[in-house]
């Protein structure tokens, strides 16, 4: 891989971890910030060492010497502020949710394909060496044929106005469901067959938890939960024919159990070194722009396409639109 220069857009908390992220990777030249304050963009690349601070986003995606932009905005912001970095030439590794809802993924990837540029979406656990480890372990039949099912994603943000904005496509389901859902995505595919659900939704109107039921072709079932208002253990459990296994943080997967049918520990697989686990997706994202690719072979469009599909027709159950969407 030869040293790719980037950008990051907006300079929040996430903003922050990949900066640092990137700081740490020998083939990866941080070059320029955006935020809309100026004062915020230079604080930020003061912090990192950063040679450009830019207090306009279309600064940045004009910026000649920048290749792949990250967006670290809002939902709400992310098809406006990734068509403004492709429009300028720039591949874009874009912050999940990938977009508010289906038809802004599309338009996105969409023109990613007409300038022949990568857009992805930084869904990172796809892009985890332990994903490959999670399905090497199940594609080696030590639990059986995987048939159910369960994922939990919960934290204590409810208090983040980010969150629970429906102006900003907040809720749960787009900032941790989306985890949950990748999760079920991973171990069962996206051959869904019925998808049932149930919501509790914040003052404000957007989801502040919810639980789904997803059945897929072949009997096979997830049970996925996730919340802004109370912390959970982040446990991804597949149950098979002949045992289950246990994922520690599907968040940033931290290490696999695998346990026989009289719940014994039969194998351990603990997570490798890593910087952050973001640097991943970077390395993935460099490689593609290197081999002329529009998309990631780690998250291809067609899955996030197919997860976005699933989150607009759980917001139709729920009865949540967003302000913008009309």
């Amino acid at each position: 891989m030869e040293t790719i220069k980037i950008g990051i857009l907006g300079a929040g908390r996430i903003a922050a971890v990949l900066a640092d992220t990137m700081v740490q990777m020998p083939k990866v030249q941080l070059v320029g910030v955006a935020s809309r304050s100026l004062y915020k963009a230079q604080e930020f690349a003061s912090r990192f060492s950063i040679k450009k601070a830019y207090g306009s986003y279309e600064e940045l995606a004009k910026d000649p010497e920048i290749q792949l932009i990250y967006i670290a905005t809002p939902h709400s912001e992310h098809c406006r502020n990734a068509k403004l970095c492709l429009e300028n030439g720039k591949h874009v590794l874009c912050e999940k949710s990938f977009a508010a809802n289906a038809s802004q993924a599309e338009e996105m990837i969409a023109l990613a394909k007409e300038k022949n540029l990568l857009i992805t979406e930084a869904m990172w656990v796809r892009y985890m060496p332990m994903a490959e480890t999670i399905r090497k372990v199940i594609a080696s039949g030590i639990i059986g044929e995987p048939m159910t099912l369960t994922a939990n994603l919960c934290y204590l943000v409810s208090d983040k106005p980010r969150l629970i904005e429906p102006e900003l496509a907040g809720g749960a389901l787009l900032d941790v469901g989306v985890y949950t859902l990748n999760f079920a995505s991973l171990i069962f595919g996206d051959d869904i067959t019925d998808i049932k659900s149930s919501v509790v939704k914040t003052e404000t109107g957007v989801d502040a938890q919810n639980s789904i039921t997803l059945t897929y072709q072949g009997g096979k079932m997830a049970i996925l939960n996730s919340s802004l208002r109370v912390i959970s253990d982040r446990q991804g459990i597949i149950y098979g024919t002949k045992g289950y296994m246990v994922i520690e943080n599907i968040n940033n997967f931290e290490s696999i159990k695998v346990y026989d049918t009289e719940r014994n520990v039969v194998e351990t697989y603990e997570r490798p070194k890593q910087i952050s686990g973001y640097e991943y997706q970077i390395e993935a994202s460099a490689d593609a722009i290197e081999k002329g690719l529009t998309e990631c072979p780690q998250m291809p469009h067609k899955i996030t396409l197919n997860i976005m599909n699933v989150m607009d027709e759980l917001r139709r159950q729920w009865g949540i639109r967003y302000p913008f969407e009309g």
